[in-house]
């Protein structure tokens, strides 16, 4: 059920979508409704998360190290595993964002001959993972063109690099097809896995299920079911301008398409998927480690009556004494 459930929520997107414009002529829902609710639900709910984290307390240096922390000037520090300066965290944090520096050195363990626990490497989920952010990330950037005249010039550069293979009419770009494999795999990689199938939530699937569908409605437009992009950039750039317009000859699928978008955009301020903002202000990972440096002391404690050592031997004495326990007086 942790699979099949969002699986089926899923295909009733679709099939609503689908039945909404090519039966009841909902396009204006659809192509108007539908995505401003969204990208609103998105603003709002991303806006609450970031100001939810920002008023969370943090009175200590919780910062995740593995690396040597900076004391004395013989010992090496690890500046990057262990940054004691708001420089060396802006490196972690860039080879965090932009590399996923801690996911490229993840080990996975296995047990070998009901004996052996050994440590191996594992780069595939790595791999996955960074190939699935820079396609989604290249796919964004390529869609912008719908929604900006005159088409930014840097968009040509990188339409160019992303369909250097050139293969029939229209251009193949690669980030579509390597979005969908990556996406495709670590969905796999969540069912093949026992251990993994087994901490895995509804809630893990039906995000992968979503871009999945979007991926796949968006090969279908370009590749299979011709889609009216001229009409499609007109219903755009009038969602833009807020002039929205549903212009006529944009088939089904386009509108399942944006459908599926967007209900990722309005599920996403919501869900695992959030961690794209949630990096910037964890505390394990933008503190610097130099708790030996300074000492912190929580603002909010409030004066606690204390037991001193001196008081309790003061009071015990000649019980301590009795049961022959040390004692600093006499």
């Amino acid at each position: 059920m942790k699979i099949l459930f969002p699986f089926f929520a899923v295909i009733v997107l679709v099939l609503l979508a689908m039945i909404g414009v090519g039966g009841a002529n909902l396009q204006s829902l659809f192509g108007v409704v539908v995505p401003y609710a969204a990208v609103l639900i998105f603003i709002i709910g991303i806006i609450y998360r970031v100001i939810k984290w920002a008023k969370s307390p943090v009175p200590f240096s919780i910062v995740t190290t593995c690396g040597q922390q900076k004391t004395l000037p013989w010992i090496k520090q690890n500046k990057l595993e262990n940054p004691s300066t708001t420089l060396h965290v802006i490196g972690r944090m860039a080879l965090e964002v932009l590399f996923f520096r801690s996911l490229f050195r993840n080990i996975k363990g296995e047990l070998k001959d009901s004996s052996r626990f050994i440590y191996g490497s594992d780069k595939w989920l790595w791999l996955a993972g960074i190939a699935f952010h820079y396609s989604f990330l290249i796919v964004l950037l390529r869609h912008i063109r719908l929604f900006a005249e005159p088409t930014p010039s840097f968009l040509h550069l990188l339409e160019t690099f992303d369909g250097f293979l050139q293969i029939g009419i229209p251009r193949l770009f690669m980030t579509g097809i390597i979005l969908l494999a990556a996406v495709t795999f670590l969905f796999l990689r969540r069912v093949y896995i026992p251990q993994v199938r087994y901490i895995s939530l509804q809630a893990d699937y039906f995000p992968l299920f979503l871009i999945i569908g979007i991926a796949t409605t968006g090969i279908l437009m370009r590749y299979f079911l011709k889609t009216d992009v001229v009409a499609v950039k007109e219903l755009t750039m009038g969602l833009v301008s807020f002039n929205p317009v549903i212009p006529k000859g944009i088939g089904v699928i386009f509108y399942i398409h944006l459908f599926l978008v967007s209900t990722l955009f309005a599920y996403f301020p919501f869900s695992k998927l959030v961690h794209m903002g949630g990096v910037f202000l964890s505390p394990t990972r933008n503190l610097t480690g130099n708790s030996r440096e300074y000492r912190r002391i929580n603002p909010w404690n409030y004066p606690v009556k204390v037991h001193t050592y001196e008081e309790y031997e003061e009071e015990f004495r000649e019980k301590m004494k009795m049961a022959e326990i040390p004692v600093e007086k006499e």
